[in-house]
């Protein structure tokens, strides 16, 4: 079966409203002529039946004249009376005129009309048309056929339905032509679409459609497809962000593991080239390539643990004592500082009088938690100098301004921030070190990014160690940010939900 051509959009709703729009005129033209036929026809049948015969027309009070002249009764109008007398034979027509009158037969037994009710009749020649109505007589046993041309009606009905015909006509071209206009009219702002997204093709994903009226239904769909390029542009940013951040991570990977591989192979080939070095030579260049092979193994650690943190890993959902668990934490790190720091730990508001520990609980996984407070000890304790005093403190808070909010000037973090009012957890580690510049403090959570410019082993690791704690904290529903400025020291915030 073959199909024809798919009309548009605007010609299907031309068309469609054209159809709609004739079939209601037409409609209306052929009830209207139905009824104006009707009523014309319902004069013409009360006229025949208020018809009266004249006294005149019978020769005597006992009978009909053998052969009436047409003359000898003068009838109104143009009425006709053809008279059957009581043995029902034709006696004669009453009633002149060169008009053709109506075909009726000679005797009543052949006349198929019904007394009392009208009926039309053919004329006896041409094409017009007669109402007749069959009535009794006076004297005994005659009829008579009364009857009147439908000359006027039918004219008055041809004039109707040439002038419906010719209304029909121009009403369907206006239609049209009209409906053409107002459907290029009404879909104006599809067309206007239709630009904005072949400039959207072309690659500018800034335009947006102009048509947003929710009062319409176009505009309403204009707003739902400016959201949808929304999210489109952000995912395709979000997209060219990951894969550069990606390309980064690569290439920061690489770096970090080509370090201790060349000096694996370098102590590797020397190994092969003297094999008769001094027996302290070889232990040196041993423990250089054991410790090598340590980095590696803690880097390929650190790499595989953020590649599990990215998919959503599960973590254990347990009650977590935040207070004890800083207690561990800030112990372990006394003991690694060696006495060159002092770590305290304290309430989070010890300025306040009567300050005391407070009970500090938050649902979560305590092993992860744990080590998130070691990597920000482990880094107050490498990046500050010997001496310097570190300070755990602990409490409740709620997310605003100063903690947990907008970010601000000397703010940074991995994260979003958390919502204004929410009831949160704080363990902050605050050291008084000579802090972070502003555009420094914004990358530090970054994955391989370190201060040291120049990638040194002898201050801090491979840079992983907050971008793994912000994944942590994330997968808590928290948040990991940093206070800091240049002279002013470091402030690592980890913000976690409050146990209901």
């Amino acid at each position: 079966m073959i199909r024809g051509r798919p009309r548009s959009l605007r010609g299907r709703l031309v068309w469609g409203v054209t159809l709609l729009a004739a079939v209601a005129v037409l409609t209306a033209q052929a009830i209207g002529f139905l009824v104006l036929h009707s009523w014309l026809l319902n004069r013409v049948d009360q006229q025949l039946t208020e018809f009266i015969l004249p006294d005149r027309a019978f020769a005597d009070g006992a009978g009909l004249p053998a052969r009436p002249a047409p003359d000898s009764v003068t009838l109104p109008s143009d009425f006709r009376m053809t008279f059957y007398d009581a043995a029902g034979k034709d006696r004669g027509t009453l009633g002149g005129g060169k008009k053709p009158g109506p075909s009726l037969p000679r005797n009543t037994g052949e006349l198929h009309l019904e007394k009392g009710h009208q009926a039309t009749v053919p004329a006896e020649s041409g094409g017009g048309h007669w109402r007749v109505l069959w009535k009794d007589a006076k004297p005994g046993g005659t009829t008579f056929v009364v009857a009147l041309p439908l000359d006027t009606v039918e004219g008055a009905m041809s004039k109707l339905l040439a002038l419906n015909v010719a209304v029909f006509a121009v009403a369907v071209v206006g239609l049209v032509a009209v409906g053409r206009w107002v459907v290029r009219l009404g879909l104006l702002p599809l067309t206007r679409m239709e630009h904005t997204a072949q400039d959207i093709t072309a690659g500018d994903l800034s335009v947006r459609l102009p048509d947003t009226d929710p009062r319409t239904e176009t505009g309403r769909l204009g707003t739902v497809l400016n959201d949808m390029l929304d999210r489109l542009q952000q995912a395709l940013c979000q997209r060219e962000f990951s894969e550069a951040r990606l390309r980064r991570f690569v290439a920061d990977a690489g770096h970090e593991l080509r370090t201790p591989l060349t000096s694996i192979q370098g102590f590797a080939q020397l190994a092969l080239r003297h094999p008769d070095r001094p027996a302290a030579q070889r232990r040196e260049a041993d423990e250089q390539v054991a410790r090598n092979a340590e980095r590696m193994n803690h880097l390929v650690d650190d790499l595989l643990l953020l590649a599990r943190l990215d998919q959503e890993p599960a973590y254990r959902t347990v009650p977590v004592d935040l207070l004890s668990l800083a207690a561990d934490a800030v112990s372990a790190a006394a003991v690694r500082s060696g006495g060159e720091h002092r770590v305290t730990l304290s309430p989070l508001d010890a300025q306040a009088e009567d300050c005391e520990f407070e009970v500090v609980e938050t649902v979560g996984d305590p092993d992860r938690l744990l080590q998130v407070v070691n990597n920000l000890l482990s880094n107050a304790l490498v990046h500050t100098p010997p001496g310097t005093p570190v300070d755990v403190r602990v409490g409740t808070a709620r997310a605003g301004a100063t903690t947990g909010g907008t970010d601000r000037p000397g703010r940074a973090s991995g994260s979003p921030p958390l919502t204004t009012g929410t009831p949160i957890c704080v363990i902050e580690v605050a050291d008084q070190g000579p802090g972070l510049p502003p555009e420094e403090a914004e990358r530090v959570f970054e994955r391989f990014y370190r201060v040291d410019p120049s990638r040194s082993r002898d201050h801090g690791g491979s840079g992983l160690g907050l971008a793994i704690a912000t994944s942590i904290a994330r997968g808590h529903v928290g948040r990991l940010e940093l206070d800091t400025g240049a002279g002013l020291g470091c402030t690592f915030r980890l913000l976690l939900p409050v146990r209901d």
